[in-house]
């Protein structure tokens, strides 16, 4: 069967990322390692015996994570949604992803993490309540969205509500 998996270049960090990653996501496991040989080492400059890359899994998906070097960083042109049922888990995930990353980077259920991933928190909620068929409900609910950083499931109701 063929599928997708996305693979996150990393200067130096991917073994590092992937057990972060791991130690987050309930239902996450730790895959193959494979290590940079002699070969080619002209034009890759990896270390012999040092991480090439490191398959993991969150929630039954893939993840390749490559030490390619410094050459690309991350941008949020990507980011992973993360949808959470309830206060409760909008508040773990944003609390264990963005620690040690760029405060200036969160807003609207966005954030950057310490290696610069964008990631989104988002209640499975708030689709519905962006849709809703009154549109001064709805737009009432984007004025709310855009003050916050971490969403608040609550407050988006009531906005919502009136």
């Amino acid at each position: 069967m063929k599928t997708i998996m996305p693979c996150l270049w990393f200067d130096k960090e991917a073994e590092e990322a992937a057990n972060f990653y791991c130690s987050i996501f309930k239902d996450a496991k730790l895959g193959g390692i494979t290590r940079y040989g002699n070969e080619g080492r002209e034009v890759h400059g990896g270390k012999p015996g040092s991480v090439l890359t490191v398959e993991f899994s969150l929630d039954g998906r893939k993840f390749l994570a490559l030490n390619g070097g410094a050459h690309f960083k991350f941008n949020e042109a990507i980011s992973f949604q993360v949808l959470c049922e309830s206060q409760e888990e909008v508040d773990y995930y944003w609390e264990k992803l963005s620690a040690g990353g760029d405060p200036k980077a969160q807003q609207c259920g966005w954030l950057k993490d310490r290696f610069g991933v964008s990631w989104q928190i988002v209640p499975v909620v708030l689709p519905t309540l962006l849709a809703h068929k009154d549109r001064v409900k709805a737009d009432r609910v984007m004025k709310a969205l855009l003050q916050m950083k971490k969403l608040d499931i609550a407050a988006l109701q009531r906005a919502q509500a009136g």
